[in-house]
């Protein structure tokens, strides 16, 4: 798949994550029955992939991309399985600091829906697609500054582990009351904070770990490949 006219590329590059993917999770939690939930997890990765494609201006390129993008996607879901800490976010956001936007969108997206076939697949999953992909598609967009501070991307990994956590309580808010009220929101967030510090933490600890590796690593096969 590749779109040739570069308006129509950024349009669907920022409406289809910021505007497409957020309606879809919604309206599958709100007017869907829970059965259906499959279908529209598989929407949103068709999505996904749309805004990938949308990134690039040559075929081959984003072809050779989307090989290493699916590598990182690989490693995500194996470093889910991990007890307690899951590095999925710290591997969003090397992939879209090192590859870009779409990249990070894709394996953000990607590693929620493949993870899930052994975690278990949900109304939930269509959210956590959504969240993780955000996080890797502004990581992409901030990756110059990312790449320049270490500090300021532990300091990513700590927000976006915030993040997560509060599109996971919009989630939980509309699966338990069939439509979205404020009480509960912060309801839902105060009763997950624990959790939430956790996982930010965790984020940071991996990013620490990971990136400098992976961003040589990353780096090289750009270099080699003509990425």
């Amino acid at each position: 798949m590749h779109i040739r006219s570069k308006k129509l590329r950024n349009l669907i590059r920022i409406i289809t994550p910021f505007v497409l993917i957020p309606l879809v999770a919604i309206l599958g939690t709100v007017i869907f029955d829970a059965k259906k939930h499959i279908f529209i997890s598989l929407f949103v990765a068709v999505l996904s992939l749309l805004v990938f494609a949308a990134g690039f201006e040559r075929k081959s390129t984003g072809s050779r991309r989307l090989v290493i993008s699916a590598v990182m996607i690989a490693l995500s879901v194996a470093g889910r399985m991990i007890p307690v800490f899951k590095p999925v976010t710290a591997m969003t956001i090397i992939s879209a600091v090192y590859l870009g936007p779409e990249a990070g969108f894709l394996v953000g997206s990607m590693s929620a829906l493949l993870s899930n076939f052994f975690f278990g697949q949900g109304p939930w999953t269509p959210f956590q697609m959504l969240g993780w992909g955000l996080i890797g598609f502004i990581a992409g967009l901030l990756s110059k500054q990312l790449k320049k501070s270490r500090i300021l991307l532990l300091i990513y990994g700590l927000v976006s582990g915030i993040t997560y956590s509060f599109v996971m309580d919009i989630w939980t808010v509309l699966w338990h009351q069939g439509g979205f009220t404020l009480d509960l929101y912060i309801a839902s967030i105060v009763t997950a904070l624990p959790h939430t510090i956790l996982y930010a933490v965790s984020n940071c600890v991996f990013l620490w770990l990971l990136a400098p590796a992976f961003g040589r690593k990353l780096d090289r096969i750009k270099i080699k490949y003509g990425v």
